[in-house]
């Protein structure tokens, strides 16, 4: 599996469909966590995980692109059915796992005017 179908795997199982039974496999147990909302490890992403999925967030990735070790997700993130977050997460794979997390985010931006046509995403 690709560095990339990797993280694609990780979005699917876990911030889709909520499903943390592969994690073992899929992200190292002492995992470097860059978030200051989440603890490092394994630990410290389920436990933030399980918080976040209770928001009931809706993801719509926009693109999935990989260099390297680094994979670099851009996604649309609705929480709470109202609130739109503009993410981008960054990885890095060691031994084929998630060894590292990196984001840039740009909370609630349903009300956000452009200065563009462009749109946000």
């Amino acid at each position: 599996m690709s560095n990339k179908e990797l993280v694609q795997k990780f979005y699917d199982d876990i911030f889709i469909n909520g499903d943390l039974s592969n994690l073992n496999n899929v992200m190292k147990e002492n995992y470097i966590q860059h978030n200051p909302d989440c603890e490092d490890g394994r630990i410290g992403f389920e436990k933030f995980i399980k918080h976040f999925l209770s928001l009931k967030p809706k993801f719509e990735i926009i693109n999935i692109s990989a260099d390297g070790d680094m994979v670099y997700v851009f996604f649309k993130c609705i929480v709470n059915d109202k609130h739109i977050n503009k993410v981008c997460d960054i990885y890095r794979i060691e031994d084929d796992m998630i060894a590292e997390h990196w984001d840039i985010i740009e909370h609630n931006v349903e009300n956000k005017q452009s200065n563009n046509s462009n749109g946000l995403f």
